[in-house]
C-alpha cells in the first residue's frame, strides 16, 4: 500500500471497512452482510470507513445488477453515513481505505482478502482483520467493544439500523 498525505486516525476495533461486495449485498440480498452491517448501524460509537474509490465500486455494482437510479440513491445515503478517507488510486479501495481509515477490520466477500495467506500477510503490514459478513457478525460484539472505545457499561444499541 501507498503513503498518503495527512495523519492516519488511531486504529480502533470500532472502525469498519465494508469491500464493494458487502455493501452490495446488503442492499440487494440482506442475509450476513446487512446483519453484519447493521451491528455499526445500530450504534452510533462505530464507523464506516469509505474511500470515494470503495463507494464507487460498489455504486457500480448495484447499477449494474439492479438500477442506476437506486444506484444514485443508496450512494447519497451511504455517503452521508461513512467516514470519508483518501487514498492513492491504484490501491485496494478496501484495504487502502482501512489502512488509511484506522479501520481495525473489513468485511469482505473476496476469497482473496478472507484466506489465511491474505491474513499473515496483512498483518505485517498494520492490525487489520478480513472476515466474510457471517464471521463478522459472530465474533463483533458492541457490548465487549463498548467499555474500551466509549469507556463505562454498554448501554445497548443506540439507534435503528434500518433508519440510517
Amino acid at each position: 500500500m501507498s503513503g498518503g498525505a495527512g495523519a492516519r486516525p488511531e486504529p480502533s476495533p470500532a472502525r469498519v471497512v465494508a469491500d464493494a461486495d458487502v455493501l452490495a449485498a446488503d442492499l440487494l440480498v440482506g442475509g450476513p452482510a446487512r446483519d453484519a452491517l447493521d451491528r455499526l448501524r445500530s450504534h452510533a460509537w462505530t464507523t464506516l470507513v469509505a474511500s470515494d474509490a470503495l463507494l464507487d465500486d460498489a455504486e457500480a455494482v448495484v447499477a449494474s445488477l439492479a438500477d442506476p437510479d437506486l444506484a444514485r440513491d443508496w450512494r447519497e445515503r451511504v455517503a452521508a453515513w461513512r467516514e470519508p478517507v483518501t487514498h492513492p488510486a491504484g490501491d485496494h479501495p478496501a484495504l487502502a481505505s482501512a489502512y488509511h481509515g484506522g479501520a481495525m477490520q473489513v468485511i469482505s466477500l473476496d476469497p482473496a482478502l478472507t484466506g489465511a495467506d491474505a491474513a499473515a500477510g496483512l498483518a505485517s503490514r498494520f492490525p487489520v482483520s478480513v472476515r466474510e459478513p457471517r464471521a463478522f457478525a459472530s465474533v463483533f460484539s458492541p457490548a465487549r467493544l463498548y467499555p474500551e472505545v466509549v469507556g463505562g457499561e454498554y448501554p445497548g444499541p443506540d439507534r435503528d439500523a434500518r433508519e440510517w
